[in-house]
Formats: structure tokens, C-alpha cells, sequence
């Protein structure tokens, strides 16, 4: 079922990918939802795969703490598969309001993409379980390749597209940019020029600005 799921969250068609169904697919949990969490694209529910995962993402985007923050700011996987048994001292409010839900176990891998932190996966379940090494990194690759489409969807909805800020003059500086990113981060040049159009659009600075960096070395995406 993982390689299923890994398929469908690998289709280049943005927007028409379902991103919470592969995770039900793939992982032994009840529900999922993926959001946006600070900056750069603000704090919003992307997909839910049901109203009740829905309304458990909600709480913590409302209290501003939970599993989905702090996987968020560590850069790592959140692994809660017992919370009706233990309060988290992290976030105590949160920890309270999901558990009157009655939810037993929460589970949160960071959303991010290049340098960027874009919010979080949460994966919830209703009895209390523990995921094994091999779901966290199978849920860990699912939520990079989630991730790619947020960030895609969010620079095709801008009002202005980042490539308007590139001129003809510009654009052999851009590509050589790409290369460079592809270098660093092992990563196709498709996906390095989106590396720089995210960095562009989180920082509001133009891409021709970002690319002269990485060609000028003062920007270095392997650091």
C-alpha cells in the first residue's frame, strides 16, 4: 500500500492530488489532515480526510500548540500513541482539548520543502497504538512529497507569479541557479527551481535576487 500511496503523491498533476488519502492508505490510522502553519503561507487547514480530522486540526491551529507546531519547529516526527494517558507538558492546553475528543493517539511529521517549514501532517488514531519505525519513515516520505504540492498550489495561487520577476536578461542566471540547488540538495533541477521560487516567495525577495545569491555563493540551501 506504501508504494500505492508514494504513486499517487509523486503525480505532478497539482491540485488534483488527493494529499491525506494516501497516508489512510499507507499508515494504520483513522483519519489525517495536512495544514499550513505560520509563516510563509499562514496558519490553514490544506485537506482533511474527514470533518472530525478536520476539527482536531482546527484545535491546534486555534490554540497555537500541539503535536503539529512542535513537529514543525524540530524538524522531526511528533509521536504521541497514548494520549488519553499522558498529558504532554509541551503543549498542555492542546493535550487537554484533544483528548476530550476522545482521541487516543496523534501522530505529526514536519511539512517542509528545501529551507522551508510550510506547517505539518497530523495522523490521528482512535485506539492507542504505536507506529513502527518503518510507518514513521514511510509517513516521513509521504509528507515530502506532500509538501512539494503545498508549496506548488501556493505559489500558482499568488496573484502576481514569481517567474514575473525574472527577466529575459535574468533567466541563464536563474537556470544556473537551479543547477547549483539540484547540486546541494541531490534533487532535480525541477525541483531546485521551486526550492528558489518558495525561498523567493517566503522572503518576499525576487528570484533573479535569490538566484544571484546562490550563484554569488551567499546563499547555500546544503547548510
Amino acid at each position: 500500500m506504501f508504494l500505492s500511496a508514494l504513486q499517487s503523491l509523486s503525480s505532478r498533476k497539482v491540485g488534483s492530488t488527493d494529499l491525506c488519502g494516501p497516508f489512510l492508505r499507507a499508515l494504520p490510522v483513522a483519519g489525517a489532515a495536512v495544514s499550513t502553519l505560520g509563516d510563509p503561507l499562514g496558519s490553514a487547514t490544506v485537506c482533511a480526510s474527514d470533518a472530525r480530522a478536520a476539527r482536531l486540526d482546527e484545535i491546534q491551529i486555534d490554540l497555537g500548540e500541539g503535536p503539529c507546531w512542535d513537529a514543525l519547529i524540530s524538524r522531526e516526527p511528533v509521536l504521541a500513541h497514548d494520549l488519553q494517558r499522558s498529558a504532554n507538558e509541551r503543549w498542555p492546553i492542546a493535550s487537554s482539548a484533544l483528548r476530550e475528543t476522545g482521541l487516543e493517539a496523534v501522530f505529526a511529521f514536519p511539512l517542509a520543502y528545501g529551507r522551508l517549514g510550510l506547517g505539518a501532517v497530523d495522523l490521528y488514531a482512535d485506539e492507542a497504538t504505536a507506529l513502527s519505525s518503518d510507518d514513521v519513515d514511510d509517513a516521513s516520505a509521504l509528507a515530502g512529497l506532500a509538501a512539494r504540492h503545498v508549496l506548488h498550489r501556493a505559489i500558482r495561487a499568488m496573484d502576481t507569479a514569481v517567474d514575473d520577476q525574472v527577466d529575459s536578461f535574468s533567466r541563464r542566471e536563474v537556470h544556473q541557479a537551479s543547477g547549483m540547488v539540484s547540486a546541494q540538495l541531490d534533487i532535480t533541477v525541477e525541483d531546485a527551481l521551486l526550492v528558489l521560487r518558495g525561498h523567493a516567495f517566503a522572503t518576499s525577495t525576487p528570484l533573479r535576487e535569490v538566484a544571484a545569491d546562490v550563484v554569488g555563493r551567499r546563499l547555500d540551501f546544503s547548510e
